[in-house]
């Protein structure tokens, strides 16, 4: 049987033109164009300024472009390149399986043990913080605190090094880096001048730890010493790899240290604030998680699904393709959208009501039904050392003290991450 073009031959569900150009001219987010878009269970193409694009939300379809299509629907061009440069995020090829390859060990089965002192160190900054503010009687800043948490765990990993505040300043203003990159390929490219300052403070702080690096890589070499415990930072494995292999410059050096960086901290740290935003909705499920290892990472769990980070994947056709039986023309774009998977109401029922009880799932997950953190060739490689560092600071925190927000629920920004909107104010109390 032939096969219909999701594009020419307009299945029921495609969004015409004019729809879509009064959608961009409302100025309204892309989400809203998603969630007029989607049919639960069917492809739904459109055009934006001339370019055929295809939403991508029903698990089957997920599935088959990026799991076993992984290799056929690629990234046209990374919305985050300006910063990330050509780093692992954005490779593509034989750079990105070399790249990958030489950082998996680091981040995937034991060799996760090695950052363990690293988060527990980070986590007990926030703690004593916390302590002192529940002794002062005086409000904290929720998404401040696991943001520096994160950033502090990270840069520890990459340079075996504590986290000061004039290098936490620096590195946290990725985030507004992030703010102002489109929300997806057919996105503006140009940066504002502020942006484009920020990008050039942050390379010079990464090109400065690079030459610090280096400089304790030829005079202590990879042995024990006073500050390092449990072997080579991730900047000392990257050095390594500069000695044998040409491609490892200075310059993507640094662009893997961005790119570990913003992969490091930003979900994690935008996850943690939404599961305090929830929590502080259903008290009776934080009195539940509080020293309950494994109810934490229920509470985890459930928060990427309604509140993944990587709200939008998308990918691209360079090739006539076929997908459900639909023709995909080459050059189209594919726009994977977990947040709207992660809302099938034919797997999560209820799919709005935050409810942890889901995990673990009591029988296995359709493929492609949950990815907070992608499927496929290139899913996120540091997906259980993100877990593991939101279950150690999570649980800590729930353990200890009690959370009363004093403000509003954040608002949901849909950028090119899902991040809440501003600042999370809360009095915390030591349990007794």
């Amino acid at each position: 049987m032939q096969s219909q073009c999701v594009t020419d031959g307009m299945p029921p569900d495609f969004l015409e033109d004019d729809a879509v150009a009064a959608w961009t001219a409302s100025g309204a987010p892309l989400v809203d164009l998603l969630r007029q878009a989607h049919t639960p269970g069917r492809l739904t193409g459109f055009r934006r300024g001339g370019r055929a694009a295809v939403l991508v939300a029903e698990p089957r379809h997920v599935h088959q472009v990026l799991g076993v299509g992984g290799e056929r629907y690629v990234k046209r061009s990374h919305r985050a390149r300006p910063l990330l440069g050509d780093g692992m995020l954005t490779a593509t090829g034989e750079a990105w399986r070399s790249q990958r390859k030489l950082l998996q060990a680091m981040f995937t089965g034991r060799g996760i043990q090695r950052w363990e002192h690293h988060i527990e160190g980070a986590a007990a900054r926030v703690v004593e913080r916390w302590a002192e503010r529940a002794r002062l009687g005086e409000p904290t800043d929720i998404a401040e605190d696991v943001q520096f948490f994160t950033v502090d765990t990270i840069w520890r990993s990459l340079t075996d090094r504590p986290l000061d505040q004039e290098t936490y300043v620096d590195l946290a203003a990725v985030q507004d880096i992030v703010a102002a990159l489109p929300a997806d390929v057919g996105g503006a490219a140009a940066l504002p001048p502020a942006v484009e300052a920020a990008i050039a403070a942050l390379d010079e702080r990464m090109l400065r730890a690079l030459a610090d690096a280096r400089v304790r890589h030829r005079t202590e070499g990879h042995g024990p010493g006073p500050a390092r415990t449990s072997g080579p930072s991730v900047l000392d494995r990257l050095l390594d790899a500069a000695g044998t292999d040409p491609a490892y410059t200075d310059r993507l050096i640094r662009d893997e240290l961005v790119t570990l960086l913003v992969a490091g901290y930003e979900s994690s740290a935008r996850t943690l604030t939404w599961a305090f935003v929830l929590l502080d909705a259903h008290p009776e499920v934080m009195e539940r998680a509080a020293g309950d290892g494994p109810a934490v990472e229920a509470v985890l769990c459930e928060t990427l699904r309604l509140y993944p980070t990587g709200w939008l994947l998308p990918r691209h056709s360079p090739d006539d393709q076929a997908l459900d039986g639909w023709a995909i023309p080459a050059g189209t774009d594919l726009l994977v959208c977990p947040y709207l998977t992660h809302r099938d109401p034919e797997v999560w029922p209820e799919p709005e009501v935050f409810d942890p009880g889901r995990f673990p799932a009591r029988s296995p997950l359709p493929p492609g039904a949950y990815l907070p953190f992608g499927i496929g060739p290139r899913a996120c490689l540091g997906t259980r050392f993100a877990m593991r560092e939101m279950e150690v600071l999570l649980g800590a925190l729930l353990g200890r003290f009690t959370v009363e927000t004093t403000g509003p629920a954040s608002e949901a920004v849909f950028g090119v991450n899902l991040r809440p909107a501003g600042p999370l104010h809360a009095r915390v109390r030591e349990r007794t």
